[in-house]
């Protein structure tokens, strides 16, 4: 219909540019461009004119590309409504953003069919592919691009990024591994320590995870929470992640404490509480020695709910940290509304401190609201000891960071704690 072939030309150009090296200096680059509203052209105009806009669209980009582009390039037809250019073209990150924005210009041009005039919009996720990097993996990384850019109104362009998925690895396989992952015991804790700012005591830790999947190796906390996403597991994740750091916690001298963090989907279980504190109680930790970090994102959805679950965790001496503070819009209003004991500020937060009075005096304001509504703050992302005195003095209460101590194993952090007793 478009007169352009399909992907696995996409597969086979690249292949052939990598092995070749004809290209002194280029780089391989894609993009994928997607059309809004197909469904509705077809119902509204008919399937021919349908057909008839995407071969004009295919004509566009084919056009477009040969005039712009200086290396080698191939359009090829992903389905429905959407097309991919691949390039090997020595240009920047910047030159290929540019690219894109032109060509979305030249695909929204008016289009003229029988029955009147079409304004299509697309979408195109952009990427420049990694050395070595599968096209698999590459097509992969744009679909889910394109899937948020159309999500986000006023969005129409979207460069791709998260994890690389190796040969015969694609997003749908690795949501398949992850079903599996918690019953083969392949997710692993890691400990982000904890200190205090007054004497620099280890105060406790917050929980992290890590996949260690038998193929691919170590799949890092980012990504893993993506995948479950996308495979609508997240909330038995999250339980499996905080039941087993509950477990471990319990062996800990003192009374340091343990940070789990509390995702949207957590919030959005009607049996969350009876759940988490059923976990508690098996584990024997102490509830008052536990800190729930919930970020502004898992507030969005129902704040009124939000708050109730977190009076009855509060209720039985569980503390709440508002996580990612700066990160998002700061809503105010979450600090009116909600139970919360402690400020986590994100880490660009605190990233120019030592060097900007700006970066200070936000930091000084942060800081005094929270002490005006009885809230400690945790400092996030202390890389410098310039940046340690500053948190310091100017009245944050603990921190984390890269300056005293990187996420660890349990042996480690077990060794640590009993070292700081």
């Amino acid at each position: 219909m478009t007169g352009i072939p399909g992907l696995e030309a996409v597969r086979e150009r690249v292949d052939a540019w990598r092995s070749g090296g004809e290209s002194e200096g280029a780089h391989i680059h894609a993009m994928l461009l997607g059309l809004r509203r197909l469904d509705a052209i077809n119902m509204a105009y008919g399937a021919d004119t349908g057909d008839g806009a995407l071969a004009e669209v295919a004509n566009r980009i084919a056009h477009f590309a040969g005039e712009e582009l200086d290396g080698h390039w191939l359009l090829a037809r992903a389905g429905g409504g959407s097309f991919v250019l691949v390039a090997n073209e020595a240009c920047s990150r910047e030159r290929w953003q540019l690219v894109a924005d032109q060509l979305a210009e030249a695909v929204a041009r008016p289009m003229t069919v029988r029955s009147g005039v079409l304004r299509l919009s697309p979408r195109i996720a952009l990427v420049r592919a990694l050395a070595e990097e599968g096209v698999d993996s590459m097509l992969d990384r744009l679909g889910h691009a394109l899937e948020d850019a159309r999500d986000q109104q006023g969005t129409r362009l979207a460069w791709a990024d998260g994890e690389v998925s190796p040969p015969g690895h694609s997003a749908a396989q690795l949501e398949a591994d992850l079903l599996g992952a918690i019953d083969r015991d392949e997710i692993e804790i890691l400990f982000q320590p904890q200190f205090s700012l007054v004497d620099d005591r280890l105060t406790g830790a917050e929980a992290l995870a890590r996949w260690n999947h038998p193929q691919l190796g170590r799949i890092g906390a980012g990504a893993l929470f993506a995948i479950a996403e996308r495979a609508d597991h997240v909330a038995p994740l999250s339980r499996h992640i905080a039941a087993k750091a509950l477990a471990i916690a319990g062996d800990w001298p003192g009374d340091l404490r343990l940070s789990i963090n509390v995702t949207p989907a957590d919030l959005a279980f009607g049996n969350y509480t009876r759940q988490m504190l059923d976990l508690v109680r098996a584990s024997g930790f102490a509830p008052r020695r536990l800190t729930l970090e919930v970020t502004e994102q898992a507030l969005i959805g129902d704040i009124a709910q939000a708050a109730q679950i977190m009076a009855e965790f509060s209720a039985q001496g569980i503390r709440i940290a508002l996580d990612d503070f700066g990160a998002g819009f700061c809503n105010f209003r979450y600090l009116k509304v909600l139970p919360i004991h402690y400020l986590k500020l994100d880490r660009s937060m605190i990233d120019g401190v030592a060097t900007d009075r700006r970066d200070v005096a936000v930091l000084r304001a942060i800081v005094a609201m929270a002490k005006a509504l009885d809230l400690e703050v945790i400092a996030e992302g202390i890389e410098e000891e310039a940046q340690r005195k500053v948190a310091a003095r100017e009245g944050c209460a603990y921190f984390q960071g890269f300056l005293r101590a990187q996420p660890m194993s349990v042996a480690m952090f077990a060794k640590l704690a009993r070292a700081s007793q």
